[in-house]
């Protein structure tokens, strides 16, 4: 299959893109401190061959994050160290969203100065919790009072306002993979019984209210939501996501969403992906282990309108160029996936770019 129609401009809401491929997120842990840096500066700018990039999960509140090394947005220290990012992708030409999340039950007392994590109930997931040692079981979250969801809210609309004056052309709402807002939407860890919790309409109650608030600050066409209906990452279980992730979609339609990203695996059937789109009515990017055959195949059905990449952008600073021209792509080192504290950059910003 030709895979010219990956280079092809595509209007995603209010956000013009000069093709269709999409660097996803991806946490590589390479901000100490929280705070965003040169060497992130660097690595980014070495991406911006693509049409549009997600920038990794930007935590919007110090008691959100849930693992070592994310970068936050919730000072200006924070949106001074952005700025280098987003200067750097914009030279080369390319887009950049700042992915806004909370982590939810997914963290640790260590991550947190002591304190537990916050979900909608008092249900800890199985497993453990990455990347600290000693080994140690995920805790027993505490339960976010009513009164306090208000707060979540403010958080996500103040990530916004930073993400702004950073310089990001838009947000995506980390509504995937069992943190904070997909755990709302899902009800084996919403257990609640007030207006954010039963019924499909409650569960989504948060996600769509931190859409409203996102959206005062960028408008609605510069406002995309990260979706996953068919993980079982962290617990999930979607019993009803084809009942919540339609209603999930017609609301945000309904708004004017920029996009949705829907992580779905092209072999899985039957597909929700375009039961998604149809209802949203705006447009999509698809995600999860493509082919460029099959990333091509869902572009050309009309199923997404753009197709993104996480794991091969890690090793192929130029993956939109080596998509187009048939290049084989370089594996990456899962083992420096995540910082490596004596040489960050080993795994980072080392992989060379072969575009002629």
């Amino acid at each position: 299959m030709p895979l010219d129609i990956l280079s092809t401009p595509v209007k995603l809401g209010d956000l013009e893109l000069k093709n269709r491929v999409v660097m996803a997120p991806l946490t590589r842990c390479r901000a100490p401190g929280r705070l965003p840096n040169a060497l992130m500066a660097e690595y980014y700018g070495q991406r911006s061959g693509a049409g549009l990039i997600i920038s990794e999960g930007v935590v919007v509140m110090e008691k959100g994050v849930g693992y070592p090394d994310t970068p936050g947005i919730w000072s200006k220290e924070q949106v001074e160290g952005w700025k280098q990012v987003t200067e750097a992708v914009h030279a080369g030409g390319s887009l950049i969203v700042a992915q806004l999340w909370h982590c939810g039950r997914v963290s640790d007392p260590e991550l947190l100065g002591g304190e537990q994590p916050v979900a909608p109930s008092a249900v800890a997931m199985s497993g453990h919790v990455s990347l600290l040692r000693p080994l140690r079981p995920y805790p027993v979250p505490r339960a976010l009072r009513r009164d306090e969801i208000p707060g979540i809210v403010e958080g996500f609309r103040l990530g916004a306002v930073n993400a702004k004056e950073a310089g990001f052309d838009g947000v995506d709402l980390h509504s995937a993979n069992g943190y904070l807002l997909n755990e709302f939407l899902d009800a084996s860890a919403n257990q609640r019984d007030d207006d954010y919790g039963g019924r499909i309409e409650n569960r989504a109650r948060l996600l769509l209210e931190v859409f409203d608030a996102v959206a005062t600050v960028f408008g609605p066409g510069r406002v995309g939501v990260h979706l996953s209906p068919s993980t079982t990452r962290h617990d999930m279980l979607g019993t009803d996501a084809w009942e919540i992730y339609p209603h999930v979609a017609r609301e945000l339609g309904t708004r004017g969403a920029a996009f949705l990203f829907v992580r779905e695996k092209p072999e899985v059937t039957p597909r929700i992906t375009p039961v998604l789109k149809r209802e949203c009515g705006r447009a999509m990017i698809a995600n999860d282990e493509l082919s460029p055959e099959a990333a091509c195949a869902l572009l050309e059905s009309g199923e997404a309108d753009a197709v993104s990449w996480g794991r091969a952008f890690i090793a192929n600073p130029d993956l939109p160029w080596r998509l187009s021209n048939g290049v084989a792509l370089s594996p990456g080192d899962e083992a420096s996936f995540y910082a490596a504290a004596e040489n960050p950059a080993k795994g980072y910003t080392d992989y060379p770019s072969i575009r002629r």
